[in-house]
């Protein structure tokens, strides 16, 4: 079985550079053209991007009262971020990376279930605070529309999601077993046509909110350790936007704070609540035009797009993919 998921995920790699191939072609052209120096910042920040990344699930694992390993911690976040990125699930379905290891090492699967909950929500919320202060320079230079606050309400009813799921499991699991349930036998009611079967084992809902709340019950004595994720969550942020800012520099393009944060908040608002897997074909369509409305050249927008995604897209996607085989091979695959 482990063969048959590994091969579909490798599968599903290929498949991913091959629809972005066209792409890829014109990032190495790109790379090509900047500054060097710069380009190796805006990597090496990239690199400490990841760990913080790895730090903030350390906080979160703590919080439920787990502890795991540094090094293993890195892989399992790399590997869960290169699931994420070729399967579009809103950045859940690397989560099986985390309950897969945890069933290896008969841990609380619950305890992981809330883990990718919270991180989930956390990193909904650090970025809605960056929005916010995006939206407030879009506003201001007049480039505020109709799309990009349409994205940041369903950004937001996801978060929303996530906080009634934990606090229903934090007050009844019977309750969030029923939700769960109810929207089990939804998605199974839209989908009979055309599948013929159900897609989803209702009773399993019940059992899953048991799990949860098993998790939740671990947070109840650590409601201070809350603002920790939170805080490396944010940081992620400001790391990521001094890779944006390596990025104008990379490429000798003039910038202000504002366009930096107007810039990546529209643009990571796309690509989380992208269809396509990693946000390919919207984001590269959208952040140009993004940067484009904040005064920046639209040639020079384009080749900012471009190496930006390579070094925040493709860059992950190859730690990540290491990280996933190292995995594998450490569990026999």
């Amino acid at each position: 079985m482990r063969r048959i998921i590994l091969l579909i995920v490798i599968l599903l790699a290929v498949l991913y550079i091959v629809v972005s191939f066209t792409q890829l072609e014109s990032i190495i052209e790109t790379l090509r053209k900047g500054n060097l120096p710069f380009l190796l910042a805006a990597f090496l920040f990239e690199l400490i991007c990841l760990f913080n990344n790895s730090v903030t699930f350390g906080a979160l694992f703590r919080l439920v009262g787990m502890k795991e390993d540094r090094w293993h911690l890195f892989l399992m976040t790399t590997a869960s971020t290169f699931i994420s990125m070729i399967t579009p699930t809103g950045g859940m379905g690397g989560m099986a990376v985390f309950i897969d290891s945890a069933r290896q090492r008969k841990l609380s699967t619950g305890r992981v279930l809330v883990v990718g909950i919270l991180y989930l929500l956390y990193e909904y919320a650090s970025l809605l605070c960056v929005v916010m202060v995006g939206f407030i320079v879009l506003i201001r230079r007049n480039n505020l529309n109709t799309g990009e606050l349409t994205a940041a309400s369903i950004m937001f009813l996801i978060a929303l999601g996530d906080v009634v799921v934990l606090y229903l499991g934090y007050k009844s699991k019977d309750r969030l077993g029923r939700l769960l349930a109810g929207l089990s036998r939804l998605v199974n009611r839209l989908l009979k046509h055309f599948i013929h079967r159900d897609l989803i084992n209702v009773e399993n809902a019940y059992k899953l909110s048991s799990e949860i709340s098993e998790g939740i019950s671990t947070l109840r004595g650590n409601p201070r350790k809350l603002i920790w994720p939170f805080l490396f969550s944010l940081n992620n942020k400001a790391i990521l936007i001094s890779v944006l800012a390596f990025t104008f520099l990379a490429l000798d393009t003039p910038y202000s704070t504002g366009t930096l944060i107007g810039g990546f908040s529209i643009g990571h608002l796309f690509y989380y609540i992208s269809p396509t897997p990693g946000g390919v074909g919207v984001v590269e369509g959208i952040f140009p035009l993004a940067l484009n409305s904040l005064r920046v050249p639209f040639a020079k927008a384009v080749l900012i797009t471009l190496t930006y995604r390579s070094i925040t897209l493709w860059f992950p996607l190859l730690v990540g993919f290491v990280s996933f085989r190292i995995l594998q091979k450490k569990h026999g695959v």
